[in-house]
């Protein structure tokens, strides 16, 4: 099962943390580095379903009228 956007992002400020710190030798903040930015790819991913998901309603001549929200890339 995969983890929540929430559990996610926990996941990488705790990571983030540790890199800050300084403690770890290099071939560990290598690691945790390369952990922290597949994380960062997945929370990505999560926000771009969220939004093609995303509806707007428009007023049109006082009605209102569902559209799908979509975002120029």
């Amino acid at each position: 099962m995969s983890k929540s956007f929430e559990e996610q992002m926990e996941n990488l400020e705790k990571i983030v943390s540790e890199l800050e710190k300084g403690d770890l030798n290099l071939d560990d903040s290598v690691t945790k580095f390369e952990e922290g930015i597949k994380i960062s790819k997945e929370c990505n991913k999560i926000l771009q379903d969220a939004e093609k998901k995303i509806t707007m309603l428009v007023n049109q001549d006082g009605e209102i009228k569902e559209e799908n929200f979509e975002t120029e890339e």
